[in-house]
């Protein structure tokens, strides 16, 4: 066993170059530290999808377009480089791609292999880049709906916090000479007061570290996908996730069928997408298709369709065109996604307006209530 040094771009690269002085590799190990960061900008997939195309419909041969793109922008040169190298070996565009999946997604190798073969390559990247267009089209619907209520819940949240920091400490040591008995919930709130007053700096210690460990907590993915379980449980908010999942599962099965993807390579190649909860339904799927059932019949045994899935399905296999039907399901879940979002956005914020004025309401109301006993008595 030799141990050599080797400076690449990725894994896939040091390995060719490993392969090309007629030795085998055998393990991979990086040296390059931790904190080391690279100058070189990420290749954006979906700018490369719609240049690839532009400048095939421009005329230019494979090669050179990938050679044009290459030398367009000095940032974008190395996983470029290593897609023309490969290419020059006179591997296809889906193999180069394939050696670097850490950059390119499964979908667009999938949908490049399947053009490959009926030679209808830019055909094919016209349905990726729609594809990509529909998917961010219902991501920023999404990401629009909820600006709103979350700048509610900061502005909230920094009154609240202004108040229980500063106010509330103001308040308790008015009162904290008095006589007078206080409401109950009016004293663990100067209590609480008396207490930042005393002791701000240990509680601040106290709040830091709660904050770093929750923050450190949900880098976790562990933890991440241990909450997004409890959302799956939950009956409204679950079912639209299901839906938001299975409308990205149908727009692309739907567009590899249509460029001559087998429906099982199609399914295999889309089970990515979807929640790991939902990976055994796909793998049944696929074993009752492989077993001849038909795929309407074996993706709703498999809890991968709803009524009207199911039945749009059935309709697209007795008319063969199958592809169009799944593509008109996933519009149909996004039309019924988006009416959802719409209606949860316009009962949420009025909801999320009146717990914020409640919350503010009482603390300024269990300040002052001793203030207007006071005034009673004098009166």
């Amino acid at each position: 066993m030799v141990l050599i040094d080797i400076t690449a771009n990725s894994e896939s690269e040091a390995r060719d170059q490993v392969k090309a002085q007629g030795l085998i590799p055998i393990s991979l190990k990086s040296k390059k530290p931790r904190f080391y960061r690279t100058n070189t900008k990420q290749l954006s997939v979906s700018l490369f999808s719609v240049e690839l195309l532009a400048l095939l419909e421009a005329g230019l041969n494979l090669v050179e377009v990938i050679e044009t793109l290459a030398t367009k922008e000095h940032q974008q040169q190395p996983v470029l480089t290593q897609l023309l190298n490969v290419m020059y070996e006179g591997q296809t565009l889906s193999v180069a791609l394939e050696r670097q999946s850490e950059t390119f997604p499964m979908l667009l190798i999938a949908t490049i292999k399947s053009s490959e073969k009926t030679g209808d390559l830019q055909e094919a990247l016209r349905r990726y880049i729609a594809y990509q267009q529909q998917i961010d089209q219902l991501k920023k619907k999404v990401i629009s709906a909820s600006i709103y209520p979350l700048l509610l819940m900061i502005v909230g949240s920094l009154v609240i916090l202004f108040l229980l920091v500063f106010v509330v400490p103001k308040f308790s040591l008015i009162y904290q000479g008095t006589s007078k008995e206080l409401p109950y919930l009016s004293q663990l709130l100067l209590m609480w007061g008396q207490l930042l007053s005393q002791h701000g700096e240990l509680v601040a210690l106290i709040v830091f570290v709660i904050l770093s460990t929750g923050i450190f907590a949900f880098s976790q993915a562990s933890v991440r996908a241990y909450f997004l379980s409890k959302l799956w449980q939950m009956p409204a908010i679950g079912r639209q996730l299901k839906i938001y999942q299975l409308a990205r599962f149908y727009r692309t099965v739907g567009m590899l069928l249509k460029g001559g993807t087998p429906i099982i390579s199609a399914l295999k190649s889309a089970t990515s997408l979807l929640d790991k909860s939902l990976h055994h339904n796909i793998k049944k799927a696929e074993l009752a298709i492989s077993e001849g059932k038909p795929a309407s019949e074996a993706m709703t045994q498999a809890g991968l369709t709803t009524a009207v899935a199911s039945r749009m399905l059935a309709v697209g296999e007795r008319g063969g065109n199958i592809d169009e039907m799944m593509a008109r399901i996933a519009g149909f879940y996004d039309d019924d996604l988006s009416r959802w979002i719409d209606w949860f956005t316009r009962l949420f914020e009025p909801i999320l307006m009146l717990i914020i004025g409640l919350v503010i309401g009482v603390v300024v109301l269990l300040l002052y209530m001793p203030i207007f006993e006071l005034a009673g008595n004098i009166q």
